[in-house]
């Protein structure tokens, strides 16, 4: 491994966990500032040190637990990731209010200051107007516009002119409405969601937001645990009816799963997906029958030093009665850790490990099976379901058939790092599966589950037992990827997007950041788009032409979000860019106040819904462009 690669790593996971968590409230950066600086220095908040008020509090009465692997106390680079707030109500009228019945509210203050290292602060000119009138009311004869994640319960991410509004005979027209920005927020990579008349949307500082579709006020506003990075799914309900309460679903950074009123946004359930203390939940649950799968990951890869005891984490799905938030199943990618071996220190190490899962899963009625894709392993010993792609019993959780793409991949952070104890011998390329596995059917009539991988290949795999069909390399790939968060599909066409960024290290085909088109059937291109750093402009090194965010097919267009900020739509038939909108540049939002667009991935993609189109742009993460604003776009 080279120098650059191991260098490249340690930034992009300090990006994903302690140094982003140590991020600054964004209000509006001067035009050209690159993500990274606006993360701030030792002395950014004084209320941070380790040696305040807030530093002294935690290690004496909170880092036993929150450092010690305790179950269900989250570990500290979660509650890194956690706003001031969250950690606040959590130790005044939330779960942890026996721990801190002796501390004032002067000194609860001061560890919530702490440990998000910002203070608490007070009305923001970011925050949306609240409803009233006809826009406070909740509209029953507009039905959840999409049942999941991925449009369809399939994934393929395909609306048609009909609910989208929009086409190539319009998308000429369209016209920036309104813009809402995210308080505290470098990222927005939460999925909205359209039902009610309202556009539902999670945030970087755990807020979850039910905004009037036509003004952006605020009907409601939830306040999660933790950053909201999944979509949102909503209960469907019957039109027309007045009564209705259909739940709006989705997960956070601290592991919770929500079951919250659509209606009122008021609290129906919660329950943590996992005890254990790295937990996160990434992939957006699948609401199916009156089921909700949800898709477990974790952090804990990002948290392999030298002193911890690497790695007990196990990747799961777990299913709930959505009503009702009782379990039903939870079914783990790998048996539990066992130590592997004591080291001299006294520390041990565990495994197997990781198999985390990122994404939203595909649902197949006709066979009763869910298909999702995996990560890889942090620890040994390697196992079979790591980088591979599942198929799932639905009533069950039992494991029908998997197809590993990639063996023996495990790596954690502490092969990035000086000291290499936890990293395994012969680490691997850290070839997770980020992007959700599809189902589609082509004009021939037969069926494919499609998978694209941090790698940069694409898979397609029979439904009925999980044999490989073909496979193409579309990408490059990296550690950065590759495919990244999600393809679509219409009819025979699979549009991949490739990030491809620079990581340091040689391969052996070049970069192909953008957007490309294979026949499902063969896998071979039809068509390719790749991007260059033109946009860029002076935008610096924070900008890159690859594409991160999910495609989304919309009628006879291909709407990708770039990490160069620009949002485009493609023709299907061809690539060719048809419209384009740059998201870096200041906005003035619905509060009256000020935010700003930068590169745009997770698993947030672009949608559109009665001439509304929606896209979220900011992604601080690995030295890409923060921004923190959600645009809504209709047609003029």
């Amino acid at each position: 491994m080279t120098q650059g690669i191991k260098l490249h790593r340690v930034l992009a996971f300090m990006a994903c966990t302690s140094v982003l968590l140590a991020r600054v409230a964004l209000a509006a950066p001067a035009a050209g500032d690159k993500d990274d600086a606006w993360l701030p220095g030792e002395d950014a908040f004084k209320g941070s040190k380790e040696d305040s008020r807030g530093g002294q509090i935690y290690r004496q009465t909170c880092m036993v637990c929150h450092e010690g692997g305790v179950a269900r106390a989250p570990a500290n680079f979660i509650l890194r990731n956690m706003p001031p707030a969250a950690i606040y109500r959590a130790l005044t009228t939330g779960p942890m209010q026996p721990q801190a019945q002796a501390l004032s509210d002067e000194d609860k203050r001061a560890v919530a200051e702490y440990l998000a290292n910002r203070p608490m602060g007070g009305q923001s000119k970011l925050d949306p107007p609240s409803c009233s009138g006809d826009a406070a009311k909740f509209d029953a004869n507009e039905l959840p516009a999409f049942p999941a994640w991925g449009v369809t319960h399939s994934n393929q991410r395909i609306i048609d002119r009909q609910t989208a509004g929009l086409g190539a005979d319009n998308v000429g027209r369209l016209r920036l409405k309104w813009a809402l920005g995210f308080e505290s927020a470098t990222r927005a990579r939460s999925q909205p969601a359209f039902a009610g008349g309202a556009i539902y949307v999670g945030s970087d500082d755990g807020r979850v937001y039910a905004l009037d579709r036509n003004t952006g006020c605020a009907r409601w506003i939830f306040h999660a645990s933790s950053e909201v990075r999944t979509g949102i799914t909503v209960s469907p309900w019957t039109a027309g009816d007045a009564a209705a309460r259909p739940i709006a679903y989705f997960g956070d950074n601290a592991g919770n799963v929500y079951a919250v009123d659509a209606v009122t946004g008021q609290l129906v359930w919660r329950d943590r997906a996992d005890p254990h203390p790295s937990t996160v939940i990434t992939g957006t649950p699948v609401l199916f029958k009156g089921r909700l799968y949800v898709p477990v990951s974790s952090l804990e890869e990002a948290a392999s030093g030298a002193k911890y005891e690497c790695c007990t984490f196990r990747g799961s799905v777990l299913a709930f009665d959505a009503a009702a938030g009782k379990r039903l199943w939870q079914t783990f990618m790998v048996g539990k850790p066992k130590i592997v071996r004591q080291l001299p220190s006294g520390h041990r190490l565990w495994g197997p490990s990781g198999v985390a899962i990122w994404n939203a899963p595909a649902i197949d009625e006709k066979r009763g099976v869910l298909y999702f894709t995996t990560g890889d392993n942090y620890s040994p010993p390697t196992t079979g379901l790591s980088d591979a792609v599942i198929a799932m019993d639905l009533k069950t959780g039992r494991i029908k058939w998997s197809y590993q793409a990639l063996a023996g991949d495990y790596w954690n952070t502490a092969c990035s790092m000086k000291d290499r104890t936890n990293c395994p011998e012969g680490n691997g390329p850290d070839f997770d599966f980020g992007a959700a596995a599809i189902l589609a059917q082509a004009s021939d009539g037969h069926e494919y589950v499609l998978a694209g991988q941090k790698s940069g290949w694409v898979y397609a795999l029979n439904p009925k037992n999980g044999k490989l069909v073909w496979k193409t390399r579309v990408g490059r790939g990296g550690i950065m990827a590759g495919v990244y968060f999600g393809m679509a599909v219409k009819g025979d066409l699979l549009f991949v997007p490739i990030s491809d960024p620079p990581d340091g290290e040689t391969y052996d085909v070049p970069a192909r950041p953008g957007i490309y088109a294979l026949d499902i059937r063969t896998g071979e291109f039809v068509w390719k788009a790749p991007n260059d750093r033109g946009k860029c402009g002076s935008l610096g090194p924070a900008c890159e032409p690859g594409i991160a965010a999910p495609a989304t097919v919309i009628d006879d267009l291909v709407a990708a979000g770039s990490s160069d900020g620009w949002a485009r739509f493609y023709e299907a038939k061809t690539g060719r860019v048809v419209w384009e909108f740059n998201t870096v540049q200041d906005f003035v939002t619905v509060g009256g106040g000020t935010a700003r667009g930068g590169s745009m991935g997770g698993s947030a993609g672009q949608l559109a819904y009665r001439g509304t189109f929606v896209v979220p742009s900011g992604y601080a993460f690995s030295g890409r462009m923060g921004g923190n604003v959600l645009l809504v776009f209709g047609v003029e």
